[in-house]
């Protein structure tokens, strides 16, 4: 108890500091939307981007993307930059915002039971009747907590993401729980000098929770999606070590980024007094966005709009 307080209270503080910024961003910007729904019975939050030059008379990819452990949606939009990707591509991008104080995401409790797993198809749910959502290209990503509440999704709705990513992982998902019906491509990044999720496991977390090796877990995730065990190497920038696994039945990509902090690699910097260096090396949402791309479900593998 006494490791977790000081740990809670460094993330309060970096939330306070960052607060104006993204209150002046958002306030700014009037093509974000606040909304609101009802599920499992309470009253749920998410910040909805639109670019200007979206076609809403077509089919629309939808990329839904988590903040961290006592952050929110529009801290997420600051730290990742989707919207200029966005703005650029012209899809959807959703923040949705987790609950409790300090904000988080229940990335451990069976899908069953999980109100926030839930959340999250209601959402889709929700979005696809107002917006032309194309059931085919529906993304979801996060960073740390939200990283793992990405994954969390992806094994009790493998039907609904056609691809996930996450940025400095906070694991806490069985991979054996996952749904069978289908392995989800994925995209992971990850920091060598995390000091909040160590690369090489332990304790972590505010909650100081026992966080598993990321290399041990992305080859668990390896084996999960079929691959063969083999590899290759992705030309990145120095510092980066970009591996593609081969002979998946849902292809996997794995980015270790030298000296990177629980940071997300090319976006905003979170204070590095308590999250460590923001590496500049590599853009983890251009990558995703590319990844993604090339990973949409079938029209067989899609549900119905509601399901």
């Amino acid at each position: 108890m006494k490791k977790r307080a000081p740990r809670l209270l460094l993330f309060l503080i970096a939330g306070l500091i960052l607060l104006p910024i993204d209150l002046f961003l958002v306030l700014g910007a009037a093509d974000r939307t606040y909304g609101t729904l009802t599920s499992s019975g309470e009253k749920r939050r998410y910040l909805l981007h639109i670019p200007k030059n979206a076609d809403l008379t077509k089919p629309i990819p939808l990329v839904i993307t988590l903040h961290g452990f006592a952050q929110w949606p529009a801290n997420q939009a600051n730290v990742s930059q989707w919207n200029a990707l966005a703005d650029a591509y012209g899809f959807l991008v959703v923040y949705p915002s987790g609950t409790g104080f300090p904000k988080r995401w229940d990335a451990a409790s069976p899908a069953a039971d999980n109100k926030d797993i839930r959340f999250l198809s209601d959402l889709i749910d929700d979005l696809e009747s107002t917006y032309p959502i194309d059931p085919t290209r529906i993304y979801i990503n996060g960073l740390s907590n939200g990283g793992g509440m990405s994954v969390a999704f992806a094994c009790a709705f493998p039907e609904r993401a056609a691809a996930f990513g996450s940025v400095a992982g906070a694991y806490v998902t069985p991979l054996e729980n996952c749904r069978a019906s289908r392995a989800v491509p994925a995209v992971i990044f990850h920091g060598d000098a995390d000091p909040i999720v160590p690369f090489n496991g332990g304790q972590g977390g505010p909650n100081n929770m026992l966080l598993p090796d990321i290399d041990t877990w992305v080859s668990q995730l390896a084996a999960h999606n079929g691959c063969s065990g083999d590899s290759e190497i992705i030309p990145t920038a120095p510092g980066v070590k970009g591996t593609r696994f081969e002979g998946c039945a849902a292809d996997l990509e794995y980015y270790v980024i030298g000296g990177g902090g629980h940071t997300w690699p090319g976006g905003n910097p979170l204070p590095e007094w308590i999250t460590g260096k923001t590496s500049d090396l590599i853009d983890a949402s251009a990558v995703m966005w590319d990844f993604f791309q090339q990973h949409p479900l079938s029209m067989k593998e899609a549900p119905e709009s509601g399901q």
